[in-house]
């Protein structure tokens, strides 16, 4: 099946673009389209999607709002929020309200097509140099370092090593190499993982790790 894709932009144009590039390429279907975040909840009750590329700066509802309403509902598409700017603190607030990761506006074609597939496979997209410097950029909470690692304490010895993998930027398939498991044996530990954490997804594990301070 193709990934079903809903695009997200209040530029006309843009929109426009995306829908054209996403269409033509293999595997993916773009089913519906809105010009902000508050045309998201009509446009996923009448469509079913798999993947949203969402724009941050929009009108009425932003894309870190939209973001967080469509990580809310039952079953909820990944997301992929868009920016122009690779500095924007914004992108760091987008992937805590759920997102799995973040473009640039001016990718390669090739690369968002990619992207769209791997998100909708489960996996993260995150450059790890740009996200490195989105993460540098957030000034630490009062008690945010003690509250992480606390919560990481309540993890098993492997489930541990398998958060810091995904911490780190790793595929499923890497953490698997380096801990000589299998890839599905990754996988299930992630998934729980996510449950004693109470998270949405790898990439908030990864934020979380960030927090912890730990390599």
């Amino acid at each position: 099946m193709s990934v079903r894709v809903l695009v997200v932009d209040d530029d006309p144009l843009v929109r426009a673009g995306l829908t054209t590039m996403l269409d033509g390429a293999d595997g993916i279907a773009v089913v519906a389209e809105a010009g902000d975040g508050a045309g998201v909840p009509a446009a996923l009750d009448a469509h079913p999607v798999d993947v949203v590329l969402m724009d941050i700066r929009m009108p009425r509802v932003n894309g870190i709002e939209a973001t967080r309403r469509v990580r809310a509902r039952p079953g909820p598409p990944e997301v992929i929020v868009l920016t122009t700017f690779d500095a924007d603190e914004n992108v760091l607030r987008a992937l805590r309200a759920g997102a799995s990761g973040f473009l640039l506006k001016d990718a390669p074609p090739a690369d968002i097509v990619t992207a769209v597939h791997r998100v909708a496979a489960g996996e993260p997209v995150l450059s790890p140099r740009i996200t490195r410097r989105l993460m540098d950029r957030v000034a630490v909470e009062a008690g945010a370092l003690d509250r992480a690692r606390a919560a990481l304490s309540t993890l098993t010895a492997r489930e541990h090593e398998v958060a810091i993998g995904v911490g780190r930027g790793l595929s499923n398939a890497e953490i698997a190499v380096e801990l000589g498991v299998s890839t599905a044996t990754v996988k299930a530990h992630l998934t729980r993982v996510l449950g004693k954490l109470v998270l949405g997804n790898r990439t908030q594990i990864a934020l979380l790790v960030h927090d912890a301070d730990l390599p």
